[in-house]
């Protein structure tokens, strides 16, 4: 007895040393965590929160029509001080090719080298596969089998005769978890817990209805993807799965104009290197929500310390926030830059646009332009208008911003691969080096189909910030007090 009654009073006193739960005299003081400052983001700039009248209520004098106007607020965001160039795209489709050669170099069909690909941990317990990044591919100076390996995924240029990546398979396969429908009442495992109003009688064995997009390679290596219907059963069905081929559309240059010798961009656009830093086209809405996932994967990859601060995921930017960034957060603003002149005070371009009926060549580019070669607007952000249109998170509605909240405005729409075309319309934004002046204002909409690849459609992302208080340059922590 005496030695339960010694076990039960450091009980008492390990407990109430355990935490700020126990603490505080008896007074409510909170549990208190660590706030983490985050630190820059490479390449992005902090837009703080604010808010805008979004869209346009003077009369569109090219098409006769009033554009609805909203007073919106838009929460704090880091968003690309650029837009994607083709240097960084190609980033993402060399990681995709070094994981397939990553991929068979551990395949036995291939050597079987178990090295590349991690399946149990230093204690010898078996973890989810992965593969070894720490393994560096043997380019120089490979094994027959490794070099069968590394080749498989080059195919013979049938006019140069040269090795050349095949884009064909430079496929990426992704899972993306739904937050916003698995937090919709009307999908909680409960019944009980969809409906509060107490008048309504709840059907406890009432069945709801899911779509889950999947995604698998058939026997003949083809991609497919499909939606389907089934009864809501957990977490997991919010859980998607997708599969796509990565590889810029090179062709657009020539599909997008007829009677055009645009061959050389073709051939040359993405793949040389006096391109690098020019925006990447030929990526439709699919491919930038696939290089936002790798990216935000890339970097929590590099995080490998234990007690790593949550990461908000990269994403392409709604509507409002494109709107409210390139405005510089001022209503008045019909371009990134203040007044409605596209020139400056000295006669210079303030954007790659067609200044005047086929002279592209006036603004100092005859397409694109390097990204960053104009003056950034008040927030620090090049190329807002002109150079390429750029992809926003948000579905095409002709309501525009009055068929969203005032509050972090969005309209979603997750088309299904058998939902009729007109449903997978996504809206850009910014106008391009193709259009002129009138189509490149901050206000104006425009939209593509999501699949759909073009010569002057591009993207940047953002990533919503998550820092309290004064913005940080260093990640630090906040120690409870």
């Amino acid at each position: 007895m005496k030695h339960i009654f010694f076990a039960l009073i450091t009980l008492i006193i390990v407990t109430s040393c355990a935490g700020p739960v126990s603490s505080g005299g008896g007074e409510l003081t909170g549990v208190r965590g660590r706030v983490w400052s985050e630190p820059t983001p490479f390449g992005m700039v902090l837009v703080k929160r604010g808010n805008i009248e979004m869209g346009n209520s003077e009369n569109d004098s090219l098409w006769g029509g009033v554009q609805p106007a909203k007073g919106v607020s838009v929460d704090a965001f880091w968003m690309d001080e650029k837009e994607v160039s083709n240097a960084k795209y190609r980033q993402f489709v060399y990681w995709v090719r070094d994981s397939i050669i990553r991929e068979r170099l551990a395949d036995p069909a291939y050597g079987g080298n178990e090295a590349f690909k991690i399946e149990e941990d230093r204690y010898g317990e078996p973890v989810t596969p992965h593969l070894n990044w720490n393994k560096q591919i043997p380019w120089r100076k490979p094994s027959e089998d490794e070099e069968r390996a590394i080749m498989s995924i080059y195919r013979k240029d049938p006019i140069s005769g040269k090795m050349i990546l095949d884009a064909s398979q430079m496929n990426f396969r992704y899972e993306k978890f739904d937050y916003t429908g698995y937090a919709q009442r009307k999908n909680r495992m409960d019944p009980a817990r969809r409906i509060y109003n107490t008048d309504v009688i709840v059907d406890p064995n009432e069945v709801v209805l899911i779509s889950k997009d999947t995604a698998f390679i058939d026997e003949d290596g083809k991609i497919v993807g499909e939606t389907i219907v089934r009864p809501l059963e957990g977490e997991h069905d919010f859980l998607h799965t997708y599969i796509l081929n990565i590889y810029p559309d090179t062709t657009v240059w020539i599909n997008d104009f007829t009677n055009s010798y645009n061959e050389p961009y073709a051939r040359l656009y993405f793949s040389h290197p006096g391109y690098d830093d020019f925006p990447v086209v030929g990526v439709s809405w699919e491919q930038a929500n696939a290089f936002c996932v790798w990216r935000t994967e890339y970097l929590k990859s590099s995080l490998n310390m234990k007690g790593a601060p949550h990461i908000e995921p990269f994403r392409l930017p709604t509507e409002a926030e494109w709107e409210y960034a390139a405005r510089a957060g001022k209503s008045e603003n019909k371009f990134p830059w203040e007044g409605n002149v596209s020139r400056t005070e000295k006669g210079c371009m303030n954007a790659n646009f067609k200044p005047g009926e086929g002279n592209y060549s006036k603004d100092g580019f005859l397409i694109t332009s390097p990204v960053g070669s104009y003056t950034p607007n008040n927030f620090g952000l090049f190329d807002m208008a002109g150079n390429v249109s750029e992809w926003t998170s948000t579905a095409w509605s002709e309501a525009g911003v009055l068929n969203t909240s005032d509050i972090n405005p969005e309209f979603k729409y997750n088309a299904a691969k058998e939902d009729p075309y007109q449903m997978k319309r996504k809206v850009v934004r910014g106008g391009s080096w193709k259009d002129v002046e009138h189509f490149v204002r901050s206000d104006m909409r425009t939209w593509e189909y999501q699949n759909e690849q073009r010569s002057f459609i591009g993207f940047r992302c953002v990533r919503t910030y998550m820092g309290f208080g004064k913005n940080s340059t260093n990640m630090r922590s906040v120690q409870k007090r």
